[in-house]
């Protein structure tokens, strides 16, 4: 299957009254026709600068990006102008945000909203934009969709106006969808409606799906692979599976035990101790060292590189260099992944 995007040593600033803040530092994935790759990390990590330097919107100045390639069909979208870069937007790549209310205009009709992208990039007459906006309300589960598409976004729910934002991105037939935390506003019910909605819309579509979320439980069933993000670094990927049954870097080992678990009698959360570093002068060694109770001497030292786990799973943490420790993930990560593989078994 050939890639769709790759992105190759993405590096993206920010000029501040303080200095420059190195947001992202060096990312690297690609990703297939079809294929969904989750993106995590906590608030901070680099996850939305990531994906709004793919989609051209980091606002220069203050934002540049540094250097590196970002390829789509194998064309660099970093080279593109504005206009080019107009073109594609919407049509070739879209994105649902994470807040429908600041996406949606308030002033104008839902129909007007999805028909806008319907005319200006597949020149359709408004007529018939108006029976694709039908049909797109109707795709993501809106109900009296005719009717639905004279009403204004205060008429919708919070759940609902997040349907309607992802009608507008897939208007244009997109090969690529970024969703940035389309779930986070939404109570756990809703959340788990729109995320069978999009992995529904994908079979029938096609679309590769880049999802970013800070929570690494929302992924478990719809990503294919998955790419932990930390200190605008991706410190480990692989397939979904890799990461949660096989978790190497102690970062998503922490990610993993902070996640919630309806098995554990203990009432109290998990958190990562500490805070994420300050991009404005990033750590030497494993920007992650600071926090983790395990670290090694060189993790102050080096900066890890990206160590081989399997031909689909990568992590850049000193405890895969041969002359490591033996270090096995701590008891309650263990736990949880066990948890997590017995609960897979009784689904299947």
């Amino acid at each position: 299957m050939s890639k769709l995007l790759e992105v190759k040593d993405l590096c993206v600033s920010f000029d501040t009254h303080a200095g420059e803040v190195q947001a992202v530092r060096g990312v690297s994935f690609d990703l297939k026709k079809g294929e969904t790759l989750a993106i995590v990390g906590e608030s901070g990590s680099g996850k939305s600068v990531t994906s709004k330097a793919l989609m051209g919107l980091i606002p220069n100045p203050p934002g540049r990006i540094k250097q590196g390639e970002i390829l789509f069909e194998g064309k660099d979208l970093t080279k593109m102008t504005e206009k080019a870069l107009q073109g594609v937007r919407g049509k070739d790549i879209a994105m649902i945000f994470q807040d429908p209310m600041t996406s949606l205009n308030p002033t104008m009709t839902i129909g007007n909203q999805i028909m806008e992208g319907l005319i200006k990039h597949q020149n359709m007459p408004r007529s018939e934009a108006r029976a694709k906006a039908v049909e797109l309300l109707d795709l993501v589960g809106i109900i009296n969709p005719e009717v639905r598409l004279k009403q204004y976004p205060h008429q919708f729910s919070g759940g609902m106006r997040q349907r309607v934002v992802i009608a507008m991105a897939l208007a244009c037939n997109p090969k690529l969808l970024i969703a940035d935390e389309p779930t986070t506003a939404l109570d756990v019910t809703i959340q788990a409606q729109i995320l069978e909605l999009m992995k529904d819309i994908q079979k029938k579509t096609d679309a590769a799906i880049i999802f970013i979320t800070h929570d690494l439980g929302v992924v478990a069933n719809v990503a294919d692979r998955v790419a932990v993000m930390y200190a605008g670094k991706i410190v480990e990927i692989g397939t979904t599976d890799d990461i949660f049954y096989n978790p190497k870097h102690p970062y998503t080992w922490g990610l993993l035990a902070s996640m919630p678990s309806l098995e554990s009698e203990e009432a109290e959360l998990i958190a990562i101790p500490g805070s994420p570093p300050d991009l404005l002068k990033p750590p030497q060694g494993d920007a992650f060292a600071a926090r983790n109770p395990r670290a090694l001497k060189i993790d102050f030292e080096m900066e890890p590189p990206m160590f081989k786990v399997s031909d689909t799973h990568y992590a850049a943490t000193w405890l895969l260099h041969e002359n490591a420790p033996p270090m096995d993930p701590p008891e309650v990560v263990q736990n949880r992944i066990r948890q997590m593989k017995e609960g897979a078994n009784h689904g299947s």
